[in-house]
């Protein structure tokens, strides 16, 4: 395509978005509204899908060693759960060193166990797939020289069900409102094509092809979907930033934390542009293309 043809096209775009002003602004609406709610969703998601990865990152196995295993079993159990399928890492500590968490966590009180330690020498093991831990633990339980191993039992399989269940939840709402999105820049870029039905049968009467009546409208989708975005990201960015200002510094020391705000709030950003645009590109092409069956 000629670069004066593609100059007129946009052109052409630019004074349609002006001259259908009511409908342009009704379509910018739809989008703008949709693209708000995707952004606020995409903004809770994707921070729960932080705080539900670091909460599967700090889940871990702790398996007590039976009192009876003397070094040589002790080193022959590590062996064995290193080269277990599904261990991503494990790590020792001794009696002592537990009694002395203990002790630093709870008072001196509990230092009057040193002189006879109840505690049992423990291996701390993390599955490479935390959804995978009862798994790994129930493999680890078979072994010989274990006397306990715990890793929440119960407990972790709903929080992991829960996780799972929050990201298909999310993921479906996000899917629905773009489709929602789609649908309503769809109609309202229809409506305005029907009352430019006449130009389109002139221009095709004459001879113009198919893409060249396309091209003005897919332009002016892209219009309506950057002019539509632009509040929505004005917003988002505003509104994460105070939010993150307030929690993040309570949140201080937790095992979860917020996504910081740069880069995160500027890649959500592109992608609610990203979005707006192939919004308006699907709306205009969708729309326009029954009216090119003439």
């Amino acid at each position: 395509m000629k670069s004066s043809t593609l100059s007129r096209h946009v052109r052409e775009s630019v004074k349609s978005v002006g001259r259908n002003g009511w409908m342009t602004f009704a379509s910018v609406s739809a989008v703008t509204v949709t693209l708000l709610l995707v952004g606020v969703f995409m903004v809770i998601m994707m921070n729960l899908n932080k705080v539900a990865h670091d909460v599967e990152n700090d889940v871990e196995i702790k398996v007590l060693i039976d009192l009876q295993a003397d070094q040589k079993a002790e080193e022959t159990l590590q062996q064995q759960i290193k080269e277990m399928p599904g261990v991503e890492s494990m790590k020792y500590s001794s009696k002592e060193h537990e009694l002395n968490s203990l002790v630093k966590e709870f008072g001196e009180d509990l230092s009057l166990f040193k002189q006879s330690n109840p505690l049992r020498n423990v291996l701390y093991v993390k599955a490479d797939n935390p959804q995978q831990t009862a798994k790994v633990a129930k493999q680890i339980d078979a072994l010989d020289n274990t006397y306990e191993v715990l890793y929440g039992k119960g407990k972790i399989e709903k929080l992991f069900k829960f996780i799972n269940i929050s990201r298909n939840v999310g993921i479906v709402l996000i899917i629905a409102l773009l489709l929602t999105a789609m649908f309503l820049i769809s109609n309202t870029i229809k409506i305005t094509i029907t009352a430019r039905r006449k130009e389109i049968e002139i221009m095709k009467l004459v001879g113009a092809t198919n893409w060249f009546v396309r091209i003005p409208f897919i332009l002016e989708g892209i219009w309506l979907g950057l002019l539509g975005s632009l509040i929505p990201i004005v917003i988002v960015t505003i509104l994460y930033s105070q939010l993150y200002n307030i929690v993040a510094p309570k949140l201080k020391g937790e095992i979860f934390q917020l996504l910081n705000v740069t880069p995160f709030i500027l890649e959500v950003d592109l992608l609610i542009l990203l979005m707006g645009i192939i919004i308006g590109v699907w709306g205009s092409f969708m729309s326009v293309r029954k009216f090119l069956k003439i």
